[in-house]
């Protein structure tokens, strides 16, 4: 597992600190049904912030999802960070998925590249284009893979963690995005998707997609 962080998010803490502070403020000068919604509001955020370990799949052609959520897109589709056409896979987050974002594959990141943009509902094909966003070309061996974090309707702060030169980990922490929002997935051409329109996927754990077998893993 590639877990060196704790269980709730960094980025979360104070968010977390906030508002729990503000509910035991809340019961000591108000009383307890008084304080009830603020405790609401910190179960939320702090299930939002929540980052459990995930086990990391040993097949080395496999392609793991990058984020927690369900699948809108897979489609053919340009590839505008590095210049190619793709096969791109979506993930589309919301409030109630765990939005630490993780390599989908191992190799040196080449290129990170920040885009400002406007804030659709990330489960808009549009989004993909016209958000916020901030794109991670990682070569992988003979492949080049594009994760692309995209900023949503609510989400307002795309945070990454990684630059060009790094060597990434499958399963590695390399960014966050608070509030609901979207990563994509430009692969090459020949990869094999591994999921269906709908499916709910788990970052690390669950296998997007399959290079053939015919190239260097």
């Amino acid at each position: 597992m590639h877990y060196p962080h704790p269980i709730l998010a960094r980025e979360g803490w104070p968010f977390i600190g906030g508002i729990v502070l503000i509910s035991i403020l809340a019961w000591l000068f108000a009383g307890f049904w008084w304080s009830l919604p603020f405790w609401l509001v910190s179960i939320f955020v702090i299930q939002f912030f929540r980052d459990p370990p995930r086990a990391v799949p040993q097949d080395p052609l496999a392609v793991l999802a990058p984020a927690d959520g369900r699948i809108v897109a897979i489609e053919r589709a340009h590839d505008l960070y590095a210049k190619r056409d793709a096969l791109k896979i979506s993930v589309f987050m919301n409030v109630f998925n765990v939005h630490s974002n993780r390599a989908p594959v191992t190799g040196m990141v080449l290129a990170v590249s920040y885009f400002p943009g406007k804030f659709f509902n990330a489960d808009l094909d549009k989004a993909s284009l016209e958000n916020e966003r901030n794109a991670v070309v990682i070569q992988h061996n003979a492949r080049i893979v594009t994760a692309v974090q995209v900023a949503g309707l609510i989400a307002r702060r795309v945070l990454c963690y990684t630059k060009p030169g790094d060597q990434l980990q499958r399963g590695q922490r390399f960014g966050f995005i608070r509030f609901g929002s979207r990563v994509d997935l430009y692969l090459p051409l020949d990869t094999v998707p591994r999921v269906s329109i709908g499916d709910k996927v788990y970052a690390t754990s669950t296998v997007l997609a399959a290079f053939p077998a015919d190239m260097p893993a």
